[in-house]
């Protein structure tokens, strides 16, 4: 099985690293059954962040074809400025994402019944802009849910919602609660466990599944 955590131009560093690290301590614990990639759209190359200049280099090109889960992030930088005079806001950050050689791929990866697409804070924006989730239920950053709204999501306010082979994430942190809960879909709770002892974290939130009964107003 293939982790692959998705590197663009303007990438948050922690919805990368924080899964990342989850995922690979996970692979430990499972024998190396797990493997885990930083890939892009475009192949192997150093990738910028959006914080501060920080780069990480992404060894392979996301391949939608590998069974297992790809996670896209958000991004990091200015929440506000205008775009017209240079400021690379996290939206236009997020679009640019979104009308690169990823949606393509990100595409097939929706087409691959062995793959769980997976995104961190405005990964699930990414995506939205690009159209591969409209009707879908997604988390966000609680900044982003109207952007989700705007694209056509069903944008939910919960750390964790696991929409069958979409599963998304809140804000920033939230990427180890997703790390922990793809592993306990993959490889059971005692794995799970076992990382969120080593890291001394516990996950937060109820995961969030459209399914059970519906709550009604109070």
């Amino acid at each position: 099985m293939h982790a692959q955590i998705v590197l663009y131009d303007g990438f948050d560093p922690f919805d990368v690293i924080a899964p990342f690290e989850v995922l690979a301590a996970g692979s430990e614990m499972v024998s190396g059954d797990l493997a885990v990639t930083l890939v892009a759209a475009e192949g192997p190359r150093t990738v910028t962040s959006g914080t501060r200049g920080l780069a990480l280099t992404a060894t392979a090109r996301l391949d939608p074809s590998e069974p297992g889960c790809v996670v896209v992030p958000g991004a990091s930088g200015p929440t506000v400025g205008d775009p017209d005079d240079g400021v690379e806001t996290i939206p236009v950050l997020l679009g640019r994402a979104a009308h690169s050689e990823l949606t393509p791929l990100l595409h097939k990866a929706f087409g691959n019944a062995d793959l769980t697409v997976a995104a961190v804070c405005g990964g699930s924006i990414v995506m939205a802009m690009s159209g591969l989730i409209e009707g879908r239920r997604a988390a966000t950053h609680h900044l982003g849910l109207d952007l989700l709204e705007a694209a056509g999501v069903h944008p939910v306010a919960a750390r964790v919602v696991d929409d069958g082979d979409l599963v998304t994430a809140g804000g920033v942190t939230s990427g180890l609660d997703l790390g922990l809960h793809l592993l306990d879909r993959f490889y059971g709770p005692r794995i799970a466990h076992a990382v969120e002892q080593l890291f001394e974290y516990e996950r937060r939130g109820t995961v969030w599944r459209p399914v059970g009964r519906e709550p009604v107003e109070v």
